[in-house]
C-alpha cells in the first residue's frame, strides 16, 4: 500500500482576501478553485489548500500558528513585498546561524513560516 500526502490545509473566512494574501502577496501560483478551496503549488507532491470554514469545528482553526512552513529562495525581497503590501508580521525576518527565518499571518491571522533554507 502506497501513502502520499496530498494536500494541507488552511481555513478562512473569507476566500477572496485569502486569495489576494496567498496568490498575489504571497506570490504562490493557482492550481485550482471552488467556491470552498483555493488549492496551491501546481505540480508540487503536496499542494497548499485554503478552504472555507463552514463547520464550527474548521472555525476553531482560524486564526493560529499553522506550523507550516514555505521554502523562499529570495526571502529579503518577499518580505520587502509583504511590508509594502501591509501583511502583518508576527516574527521579523531574523538570520540565525541556519538561515534567515519570518513568520507572517493571513487575513485571518493564520500564521506561516518563510524561510531560506
Amino acid at each position: 500500500m502506497l501513502i502520499s500526502m496530498k494536500n494541507i490545509v488552511i481555513f478562512v473566512t473569507d476566500l477572496a482576501k485569502a486569495k489576494t494574501f496567498y496568490a498575489d502577496l504571497l506570490g504562490l501560483p493557482v492550481a485550482g478553485q471552488t467556491e470552498m478551496l483555493i488549492e496551491f503549488l501546481p505540480g508540487a507532491s503536496t499542494t497548499l489548500g485554503v478552504a472555507l470554514a463552514l463547520q464550527d469545528e474548521a472555525r476553531k482553526l482560524v486564526g493560529r500558528h499553522t506550523g507550516i512552513t514555505l521554502k523562499v529562495d529570495k526571502i529579503e525581497e518577499l518580505c520587502n513585498v509583504l511590508k509594502a503590501g501591509r501583511v502583518q508580521f508576527v516574527e521579523q525576518l531574523e538570520s540565525s546561524p541556519w538561515g534567515k527565518m519570518a513568520v507572517i499571518a493571513d487575513s485571518d491571522g493564520n500564521q506561516i513560516a518563510l524561510v531560506d533554507r
